[in-house]
C-alpha cells in the first residue's frame, strides 16, 4: 500500500497539475458519414484530465489544490467559479490572455465509442517551471502529486523534481497517445500510472502490442519492471489489468450503458488515488475505481456530480 512507502496524511491536500477546459461532445444518432453534417445531440461540460481528477477527488472528500492555466475569457471565469464551488483550492491557477481556455471536441458513435476527437490545450503551455517554483509550499504540504501529460516537457520535469524533493508520491496519466512519450523519462519516479492499452504500448520498452487481457497484463508488468510502483492498463469493455512488484490481477468491466465515455478514466485514477491515500489495498482500490468509471460512463458529462464513497460501494458488483 501507499502508506508502506510514503506514510502520507490523507488530510493533506492532493496537488493536481495539468489541463482544464470545456468539453464539447456530440453523440451521433446513426452511422458517421464523412464529408457532410451528421444528425446527433451536442452538449458541453467542463473537462480536462487534471481538472476531472481534481473534481472527482473533491467529491470523494479529498482536499485538493489545483494548478492550471485558464484564458482571460468567459469560459475561464465560469470554470474557475465551478472549481471554487467544488471546494478545490484555486489560489495557484494562472490566467492568460495569450490563449483561450482549453477545449476538447469529441464525437461519440451510436455504440458509445469515441469516433474522433480534437483538443486545444495551448493555454497549459503558459505554465512555466519558474511559476511552479513559486508554489513550493503546495508541494511541501501535499500528500501526493497528480499530473497529466499536457504539461510542457520542462514544466513536467520541474514538477516531478519538486515532488521528489518534497518526498511525495507522483501519479500520472499519459492523457493521449500523442503525449504519452513525455512520461517515458520518468517511469522510475512514478508511483502510479494509468494508461489505456494504446498508451501502455507506447510507454513500454520495447513497445508491446496490447489488444487483449494477456497482453495488457504483460504491459502492466513491463511498466513495473521499468520502475513504476503501480501500473494500471485500461481496456474499455475488457476491463483493466494491474500490477505491482508484489501482486497483479485483472478486473472485468461492469456491464453498463455507455452515455458518454469522456472522463471515465479520470474517475478511475481519482478513485485509486483516494483509496490508496486511505489505506485501502490496491486489489480493493481497483475494484472501487472500476465502479467509478462505470458510473461516469452512464453520465452525460465528464464527472458524476454526486459521486461519493457510498455511491462507489453501492455500485460495487465485482
Amino acid at each position: 500500500m501507499l502508506g508502506e512507502i510514503y506514510s502520507p496524511n490523507p488530510e493533506d491536500h492532493v496537488l493536481v497539475i495539468g489541463g482544464a477546459g470545456v468539453d464539447i461532445v456530440g453523440n451521433l444518432d446513426g452511422e458517421f458519414v464523412s464529408g457532410t453534417s451528421n444528425p446527433g445531440h451536442i452538449y458541453s461540460s467542463f473537462g480536462g484530465v487534471a481538472r476531472n481528477v481534481a473534481e472527482n477527488l473533491a467529491h470523494l472528500g479529498q482536499s485538493v489544490s489545483f494548478i492550471t492555466v485558464l484564458g482571460e475569457d468567459e469560459v475561464g471565469d465560469q470554470l474557475l467559479e465551478e472549481l471554487n464551488e467544488s471546494g478545490i483550492d484555486t489560489s495557484a491557477i494562472m490566467r492568460t490572455g495569450e490563449y483561450a481556455t482549453g477545449s476538447y471536441l469529441a464525437v461519440i458513435n451510436a455504440d458509445g465509442e469515441l469516433q474522433f476527437a480534437l483538443d486545444d490545450m495551448r493555454a497549459t503551455s503558459v505554465l512555466t517551471p519558474s511559476y511552479l517554483r513559486k508554489q513550493g509550499n503546495l508541494f511541501r504540504e501535499a500528500s501526493l502529486l497528480f499530473l497529466d501529460a499536457n504539461l510542457r516537457p520542462n514544466t513536467m520535469r520541474t514538477a516531478i523534481s519538486m515532488a521528489t524533493k518534497a518526498n511525495i508520491p507522483i501519479c500520472a496519466d499519459p492523457t493521449s497517445t500523442s503525449l504519452a512519450e513525455r512520461l517515458v523519462p520518468y517511469l522510475d519516479q512514478l508511483y502510479l500510472i494509468t494508461p489505456n492499452n494504446v498508451e501502455a504500448s507506447i510507454l513500454c520498452d520495447p513497445p508491446l502490442e496490447v489488444k487483449n487481457r494477456d497482453q495488457a497484463m504483460n504491459a502492466a508488468k513491463c511498466l513495473v519492471g521499468g520502475g513504476v510502483g503501480i501500473a494500471i492498463v485500461t481496456m474499455a469493455e475488457l476491463g483493466l489489468c494491474y500490477a505491482t512488484s508484489e501482486t497483479n490481477g485483472h478486473i472485468p468491466a461492469i456491464n453498463t450503458e455507455i452515455v458518454d465515455p469522456t472522463g471515465a478514466g479520470d474517475a478511475l485514477s481519482a478513485t485509486i488515488i483516494f483509496a490508496l491515500l486511505n489505506s485501502i489495498s490496491i486489489d480493493d482500490a481497483v475494484r472501487l475505481a472500476v465502479s467509478a468509471a462505470s458510473l461516469t460512463l452512464r453520465t452525460k458529462g465528464t464527472v458524476v456530480p454526486d459521486l461519493s464513497v457510498e455511491k462507489l460501494y453501492n455500485q460495487l458488483v465485482i
